[in-house]
């Protein structure tokens, strides 16, 4: 994602202990392993704002914007999940960015503009912090309007079409006990919450969720908000199916203004 990578936000959840209740907490619909079908996603619509000009990289649409000399080297970059970037021009339709948390590289990208620059392919590797090694993901986008005159061919404003990613980055499990909920997953993600509303550690994300707090909607819906640095990054509404075979996540990003919807099966 970097720049369209960011715009797939996927998600991850979980149930925990308290033996009070063992007995009807194990019939809990959200229990068990899930895997998010990329292919039944309904990304959000709304075009994101990236240009390239005069040998600086500018990223309207990130919350929040930046702006730094796409010179190569690494600059730091605040409020994101990385602190620093690098991003080199590798030629009129190629750009290359590097990502790095507290000196240690998280992601590269590499973002080309096709042919006729009416679309946008982003090929990224990420570093899990605690978990497996390395992930690649992929992901095809649309340019919404024209190529304005004088920048870069992957500037301008996009929409994501298609993505593809690892097993590990689109699994996770939960495990309810109680009034707790425990989600993990492959790449080192995990939390702990209780249903009270009240913010929890998350651990494993490279500042993607530095806490979490849950509700329980229903006996097949919860409500996860993620914050980073004590903003509210994302809020997802998580609904089992009747035959708790499907999970529906309705994941909105409050900062950007979108919403987009994922469906995962339990496996």
């Amino acid at each position: 994602m970097n720049q369209a990578r960011r715009l797939f936000v996927c998600a991850a959840f979980s149930l925990a202990l308290v033996s009070i209740a063992t007995a009807s907490y194990a019939q809990s619909p959200f229990d068990g392993t899930w895997h998010i079908d990329l292919a039944k996603a309904k990304f959000d619509q709304k075009p994101f704002t990236i240009y390239l000009s005069q040998g600086w990289y500018h990223c309207v649409s990130c919350t929040p914007p930046y702006d730094i000399a796409a010179d190569g080297q690494f600059h730091p970059v605040a409020g994101q999940a990385f602190d620093e970037e690098s991003i080199t021009i590798v030629d009129p339709k190629t750009t290359k960015f590097i990502d790095k948390k507290d000196g240690k590289t998280i992601g590269e990208s590499t973002v080309t503009a096709s042919a006729d620059d009416k679309m946008l392919t982003i090929k990224s590797t990420s570093y899990p912090m605690n978990g497996t090694g390395p992930q690649n993901s992929s992901a095809s986008l649309k340019r919404i309007g024209t190529l304005p005159a004088g920048v870069h061919a992957t500037s301008g404003n996009w929409v994501p079409l298609k993505m593809a990613d690892t097993e590990a980055d689109l699994a996770f499990t939960f495990k309810s006990s109680g009034d707790e909920l425990t989600m993990t997953d492959p790449t080192g993600d995990s939390y702990t919450a209780k249903f009270d509303g009240s913010d929890y550690p998350s651990k494993g994300a490279y500042g993607t969720t530095g806490a979490v707090s849950l509700k329980k909607i229903d006996a097949h819906s919860i409500e996860e908000t993620d914050k980073r640095d004590g903003k509210v990054v994302n809020v997802q509404k998580m609904t089992v199916s009747p035959d708790g075979k499907t999970m529906t996540i309705v994941s909105h990003d409050p900062q950007r203004g979108t919403t987009s919807t994922f469906v995962a099966t339990k496996k």
